[in-house]
């Protein structure tokens, strides 16, 4: 957990439509980033992802994912594709942004802030892989897990029920 030292809400990225927007749009919600690919192995998440949201929303939980083709080219599809594979697939609900990069020197601005934060570790850095979740509080702290911890993992459910009104 870190606190962030900017003010991740406004760093603006792109919506699956091509609008700007910010994290900044949900207000204080308490919003959970993941970077994901339709390809992946653990493509499955995408279902325990749309859970949460459908479970916790109402309270407060969003959650956000950005597509990413950086892990061995598993999100290759166009934005309709994507789109559509996660609509049909998984019945994702959550907003699905546009493509991006998260490490590199061309990764998203709102990932170079991301990956400032230390996971349960204290490791912080690169996306390791895809499916990675960082999960903003309403108070600013940054909490990272890394791909093989699932959505609803006892550590996650732990966070997102402390930061949300009962």
């Amino acid at each position: 957990m870190t606190t962030t030292d900017t003010d991740i809400r406004e760093v603006p990225f792109t919506t699956s439509d091509g609008s700007e927007t910010t994290l900044g749009a949900w207000g204080e919600s308490l919003v959970l980033i993941v970077n994901v690919a339709s390809k992946c192995g653990l493509a499955p998440q995408y279902e325990q992802l749309e859970e949460l949201q459908r479970e916790y929303g109402d309270r407060g939980l969003r959650v956000v994912g950005f597509p990413c083709n950086q892990f061995l080219g598993q999100e290759p599809g166009s934005m309709e594709e994507i789109l559509d594979y996660c609509a049909v697939t998984w019945g994702v609900s959550f907003p699905i942004m546009e493509k991006i990069r998260v490490n590199g020197s061309h990764a998203a601005p709102l990932y170079k802030a991301l990956k400032k934060a230390p996971n349960a570790e204290g490791a912080k850095g690169p996306v390791r892989w895809n499916f990675e979740k960082f999960l903003l509080t309403p108070s600013g702290e940054l909490h990272r897990f890394r791909s093989q911890t699932k959505p609803r993992d006892p550590e996650v459910l732990a966070v997102i029920e402390a930061n949300l009104p009962r």
